[in-house]
């Protein structure tokens, strides 16, 4: 068979997310042809799932500085810089316009199902770096292929949560009691509230998004007699979550988990430690059958609770399926690539940030193909979007040619408010935040500790609406008050990983 030139190809971009159309706007902007392939109907899909949640992070680090570029040149009224949008925010104010921006070089409904290189599958090596990609995508019923010079999988990790049972499989019967799990991110006190009202809800996980939503259940069962809320996680501890007290060197962090631990101990939150679910049972009458074991006060024993709604805050997982062709170099443990995977793991590191990485640690063995964006991180939960951000911008300086901007990366995070609880805690209706409450982030000092559901997804800052959030917000590349490249993170005052929850 021809080969195609890989230089006369687009550079295919899968995924329409934050990520994803920065990456779009770099290639665009390097003289580089993208196509980005949405599988939702609109751009930020996922983000739009969880629009009713507030970003941890204003504006003004939440928008890539080359979309920022590009949309400027079409009068894009920027937001106000200093307020916090909600992920409804980001996607109507930013996402959708940055798309309209790119064109029809945004395809949605196209669903990736496989990446291959043309015409050798992974064992073949002969002239194997002179071929293009192949990109085989669905849009409904319809099969449709595409040829790329190189391919960008910013695809995320939201749309693959991880299983309820305890080897990282599904407990028997979940797929069978799907209808009543609710995601990491129900809007409890909105959209989903009838769901809540008045039942039993079990939450399961240690993340943001975990305590996010108990703190919304508890904030309904002050108005909704009859709720009986159900926290699970695997661990002997949640100190890790309810944070190190005097002892965190970012005090505006530990709102969340205090708000969390006196929930706990008035008896508004029932906490079940060292939970294993070992099968769901959806025959049960009006709900869901929970079987495994637990400890409760101290003591082990069997699970067995009915439940109306299972809240699966697991956390995420990284969908590799659609790469089996493609060689891929990653980590054993985290799934993410491998010279970035001893930053990350979460065995290790529930906080700080990760020194800026770009190009050369996202390279593959087959060149010209890199995970970007949370899907990067693999199973590794904790991840900022500025990020995600730098890893585009230096990606794309690689393939237009630039080695030396390509290798110049670096990652400058605000000095107030990358993953102050209290900013999105203080937050009005609009997402301003009071001058008193940017005083204590700004005091607090920079960094990010967030464990998602997973990212939870707390990738870009997932926190809950303005009542009850916390967590770790996106930033770009722009500075302010000419900040430091973090490198380290902060002490917490609580082991670090999960040594943390024995």
């Amino acid at each position: 068979m021809s080969e195609t030139p890989r230089e006369s190809l687009p550079v295919v971009v899968i995924g329409a997310g934050p990520v994803g159309l920065a990456a779009a706007a770099h290639l665009l902007e390097r003289g580089l042809e993208p196509l980005v392939l949405e599988a939702g109907g609109g751009p930020g899909a996922a983000v739009a799932s969880w629009g009713h949640v507030r970003l941890f992070s204003p504006w003004r680090y939440d928008v890539d500085a080359a979309a920022r570029r590009l949309l400027a040149a079409t009068g894009w009224a920027e937001p106000d810089p200093d307020a916090l949008p909600t992920g409804g925010d980001l996607v109507r104010d930013y996402l959708t316009p940055l798309a309209g921006a790119l064109g029809d070089r945004v395809r949605y409904g196209a669903r990736v199902t496989d990446v291959a290189r043309d015409g050798a599958d992974r064992s073949r090596s002969l002239g194997r770096e002179r071929r293009p990609y192949l990109v085989r995508y669905t849009v409904g019923a319809e099969t449709r292929e595409v040829r790329a010079r190189a391919v960008l999988d910013a695809s995320g990790t939201y749309g693959t949560p991880n299983p309820l049972g305890p080897s990282g499989l599904r407990a028997v019967g979940e797929e069978r009691a799907a209808g009543h799990l609710s995601g990491a991110l129900p809007d409890v006190l909105g959209a989903d509230r009838s769901r809540f009202a008045g039942r039993t809800t079990l939450v399961v996980g240690m993340g943001h998004s975990a305590a996010n939503t108990l703190l919304s259940l508890v904030d309904l069962a002050a108005d909704e007699p009859g709720m009986r809320i159900v926290w699970a996680i695997r661990g002997g501890s949640p100190r890790r979550l309810y944070g190190g007290g005097a002892d965190d060197e970012l005090p505006a962090r530990g709102l969340l988990g205090t708000r969390l631990r006196d929930a706990v101990e008035a008896g508004g939150v029932e906490l079940l430690t060292r939970v294993a679910i070992d099968r769901l049972d959806p025959a049960a009458r009006d709900g869901v059958r929970v079987l495994g074991t637990a400890r409760q006060n101290g003591v082990d024993g069997a699970l067995d609770l009915r439940v109306d709604t299972v809240v699966n805050a697991t956390g995420f997982r990284p969908d590799l399926d659609l790469l089996r062709e493609i060689r891929l170099d990653l980590d054993p443990v985290v799934e993410a690539p491998r010279a970035i995977a001893p930053l990350i793991d979460p065995n290790h590191h529930s906080c700080g940030t990760v020194p800026a990485h770009g190009e050369t640690e996202l390279a593959h063995p087959d060149d010209g193909f890199y995970l970007v964006g949370m899907k990067s991180y693999g199973r590794a939960p904790t991840f900022l979007l500025a990020t995600g951000y730098e890893q585009v911008r230096s990606v794309v300086a690689a393939l237009a040619g630039d080695r030396a901007a390509a290798d110049a990366v670096e990652l400058n995070l605000p000095q107030t408010g990358v993953c102050s609880s209290d900013l999105a805690l203080a937050a009005d209706a609009d997402g301003v935040v009071p001058p008193g409450a940017l005083a204590l982030a700004e005091a607090s000092g920079g960094g990010c500790c967030a464990a998602p559901s997973g990212p939870q997804a707390v990738t870009l800052g997932l926190g809950a609406p303005a009542e009850a959030a916390g967590g770790c917000g996106g930033t770009s590349e722009v500075p302010v008050a000419q900040p430091e490249p973090v490198k380290v993170g902060f002490a917490t005052g609580v082991g670090h990983g999960r040594s943390g929850d024995e």
